[in-house]
């Protein structure tokens, strides 16, 4: 007889993000590709490595707003409107957040941070511009791993709040 996974063990070699969308039965597709330490930009390399629009895959970004992680999801193609994203949340000033503070509270590496199964839930704001797509692409916690999902998915599953942080 086989034996029964622990509630919090990866099963099948997957991450805390892809055992979060399959535990909540959301519809998902996960890509994977050879990450190349050299490139310049996490993002950008899986949009290339995709063969997807820049537009539809998002990088997690993690910052300081007024004293509390936040976490930023916006498109790979642009920057993170800082002031926009303090104003998402009620808050009056927004730095990047240290990068090992970042790594610490949600559990992943930089450049594989997800917006999903972190191990700190952070309040989080999806950048407005997602819901121009049927599907996004968003880091699945591991570089060279995404996940492909509804846009209204990743909303309700991080409880996040839609709103115009990106800058092109």
């Amino acid at each position: 007889m086989a034996k029964k996974p622990k509630k919090n063990q990866q099963q099948s070699g997957g991450t805390p993000a892809t055992v979060t969308l399959t535990s909540a039965g959301v519809d998902f597709t996960v890509h994977s590709y050879e990450h190349d330490p050299s490139h310049p930009s996490y993002g950008e390399e899986a949009a290339e490595a995709m063969g997807v629009s820049p537009d539809r895959v998002f990088k997690t970004l993690v910052a300081d707003v007024d004293g509390a992680l936040v976490v930023a999801v916006v498109p790979v193609a642009g920057s993170l409107d800082l002031k926009a994203l303090a104003s998402a949340v009620g808050g009056k000033r927004a730095a990047m957040a240290d990068p090992a503070m970042a790594e610490r509270t949600t559990g992943y590496v930089r450049g594989g941070i997800s917006p999903l199964g972190q191990r700190k839930r952070l309040r989080t704001v999806l950048d407005a511009s997602a819901g121009a797509h049927d599907t996004i692409c968003v880091s699945a916690g591991r570089r060279g791993l995404e996940v492909e999902l509804a846009p209204e998915d990743l909303l309700k599953l991080t409880e996040a709040v839609s709103a115009p942080i990106a800058r092109a």
